[in-house]
């Protein structure tokens, strides 16, 4: 059983800058694709990163050249780098982890394993 923990939330400005972390109970090196998700109240659940199996990133383009995902295997860890954050961007943040590789990482129905989340709020 893969557990998932989120830290890094917290409120900024707008312009701002957050780093999340997501923890793994397991290693992640190669075995799991990993994504950063959002939702906002009202909203679905979005795809905002992900890191593929064999370390592929992809982007929502809402967030590209703002948010970077990288992965520590050391650390069994994954990381969201958000930069110039914006109001639009506050949601709760979740990681999520699929043992290899999905087409569609975009959809949260690909993904098995979930963490409670972390808040992210930036006012304006």
């Amino acid at each position: 059983q893969v557990q998932l923990v989120e830290s890094g939330g917290g409120s900024v400005q707008s312009g701002g800058s957050l780093r999340l972390n997501c923890t793994a109970s397991v290693v992640l090196y190669n075995e799991y694709s990993m994504a950063w998700f959002r939702q906002a109240p009202g909203k679905g659940r979005e795809g905002v990163a992900r890191m593929s199996s064999a370390a592929i990133t992809t982007y929502a383009e809402s967030v590209k050249n703002r948010f970077t995902i990288s992965r520590d295997n050391a650390k069994n860890s994954l990381f969201l780098q958000m930069n110039s954050l914006r109001p639009e961007d506050s949601a709760m943040y979740y990681c999520a982890a699929v043992r290899g590789a999905t087409t569609t990482w975009h959809d949260f129905r690909a993904y098995g394993y979930w963490g409670k989340g972390t808040q992210v709020t930036v006012s304006s």
